[in-house]
C-alpha cells in the first residue's frame, strides 16, 4: 500500500496547473484575487469541497464492513490527493489575509496538512498488502508495536484538529455568508 508517490505527483501537478491559473488572474486583473469576488469564492469553494471530500469518503469507506468500494489504498491515495490540492486552494481563497476566524481556519488547515504528511510517513513504516493489511512478521514485532504506537497516537491528534479545522471553516462560511448577504 502506497508503494509509490503518484498521489503526490499529481498533487502537485494540480496544484502547478491551478497556480498558473491563479497567476493569468493575477496578471490579467493587476491584483491578488479578493476572497469575497467570484475567482476568490470558485477557488474556496472547490477546496472546501475537495476538504470535505478528504474527510468524509474517505472515513466512510475505511469504516465500511458490508460495502467494498473499491480498494483501501487507492481510497487513501484519493485522500492525500484531495487533502493536499483541497486546503492549497483554501490558502489561495484567502488572499493573503489571515484575519479572525479565517486566519485560525488557515491555520488550522496548515496544521491538519503537515500532520497528514506525518501520518503517511509513519504509515508507510508499517508493511502492508495492496488492500491495506498489515503484514504480521516482516519487521520485528517491537518495531511493528512502535510502528502501531505512533499511528495511534498521531490518530489521537490528528483527528480532532481535522474536527476543529471543520467547525472553524463552517462558521467561517456562516459569517461570510450572514455579512455578505444579510446585512446588505
Amino acid at each position: 500500500m502506497l508503494r509509490g508517490n503518484k498521489e503526490l505527483w499529481l498533487a502537485f501537478l494540480a496544484m502547478a496547473l491551478i497556480t498558473g491559473i491563479y497567476a493569468l488572474v493575477v496578471f490579467f486583473t493587476r491584483s491578488i484575487p479578493p476572497a469575497g469576488e467570484l475567482f476568490g469564492h470558485g477557488v474556496g469553494i472547490v477546496g472546501f469541497v475537495l476538504m470535505m471530500m478528504t474527510e468524509t469518503l474517505y472515513s466512510l469507506r475505511k469504516r465500511s464492513r458490508t460495502v467494498q468500494w473499491g480498494r483501501m489504498s487507492t481510497w487513501l491515495q484519493f485522500h492525500i490527493f484531495t487533502g493536499i490540492v483541497g486546503p492549497y486552494m483554501v490558502l489561495l481563497h484567502t488572499s493573503w489575509k489571515f484575519n479572525g476566524i479565517a486566519g485560525a481556519t488557515t491555520l488550522l488547515t496548515i496544521i491538519i496538512v503537515v500532520s497528514g504528511f506525518i501520518g503517511r510517513y509513519v504509515f508507510t513504516r508499517i508493511p502492508r498488502t495492496m488492500d491495506g493489511l498489515e503484514i504480521e512478521g516482516t519487521l520485528s514485532q517491537e518495531a511493528l508495536k512502535q510502528a502501531r504506537r505512533l499511528l495511534a497516537l498521531w490518530h489521537t491528534v490528528h483527528i480532532p484538529i481535522g474536527i476543529a479545522l471543520f467547525i472553524s471553516a463552517f462558521v467561517h462560511i456562516g459569517a461570510a455568508l450572514y455579512y455578505a448577504t444579510l446585512l446588505k
